[in-house]
């Protein structure tokens, strides 16, 4: 069976298409992370399968799945006591700067604890439902690894940058949102959102894998020598201006 015949076997639910239109129209009020938890309960089990498949195929996955690794809550304190230069302080520095919530996936997680308490998770494996949580602790982390500014287009690099390192279903749906809205709404963003887009998933894949490290033991660390551990650009993330 060929590529193209084995991703046309399946098609979208309507009631979930309702869900997408509402993503697809106000992102900032139907935002991907309820689009993500939503998709669950309509996704086919072919297209479960093929998610989790590649992922247990993925260097690492395995070990970081089995661990449930969550970090504490972030102490602002303690991250600017971090060195001058390292990771922990960049961190402290990115999320003062740009004030930005803390403890991201602490709220995040709360809302994952109630929609797996009413059963609306059911149909979400285990392992990915760790994963997501710990992508969100490591979300502003993997900004300051990768250079990424948190603006809209940062952003939008940033999830192509994770797509390409992992095939996740949420980072797809990001970017699958924002193709859509330039497309059919905005094309006068096409050339800007493109450029984010391809150059996020070229250096995604050029780069070593991020989304499995515990980077929080990693803090004290000088953030040039890890960018140079894992291939990431010192100038940072983003496509070169024409």
């Amino acid at each position: 069976m060929s590529v193209a015949e084995e991703i046309t076997d399946t098609s979208i639910d309507r009631d979930f298409a309702e869900h997408l239109l509402k993503c697809f129209d106000d992102p900032q009020e139907y935002g991907v992370h309820l689009l993500f938890n939503r998709w669950w309960r309509h996704a086919p089990d072919a297209t479960i399968a093929r998610y989790v498949s590649e992922l247990e195929a993925m260097p690492g996955f395995a070990d970081f799945v089995a661990a449930r690794h969550l970090a504490d809550p972030v102490d602002l304190d303690a991250l600017k006591a971090c060195p001058e230069g390292s990771l922990g302080r960049g961190y402290a520095d990115f999320l003062i700067d740009n004030q930005l919530e803390k403890n991201l996936a602490v709220n995040y997680q709360a809302y994952h604890d109630m929609l797996a308490g009413d059963g609306k998770l059911d149909r979400m494996p285990g392992d990915l439902r760790y994963a997501i949580i710990r992508g969100f602790q490591i979300h502003d982390i993997q900004h300051v690894l990768t250079g990424y500014e948190p603006t809209s287009l940062g952003e939008i690099g940033l999830q192509a940058f994770c797509l390409g390192q992992i095939r996740f279903p949420y980072f797809g749906m990001w970017i699958s949102n924002v193709t859509t809205r330039m497309t059919y709404l905005h094309p006068e963003m096409i050339t800007p959102i493109m450029d984010w887009v391809s150059e996020g998933w070229r250096y995604g894949r050029t780069a070593a894998n991020l989304q499995f490290e515990r980077w929080e033991d990693r803090f004290d660390e000088p953030l040039s020598d890890l960018r140079a551990e894992f291939g990431i650009r010192p100038e940072g993330g983003g496509p070169v201006a024409h």
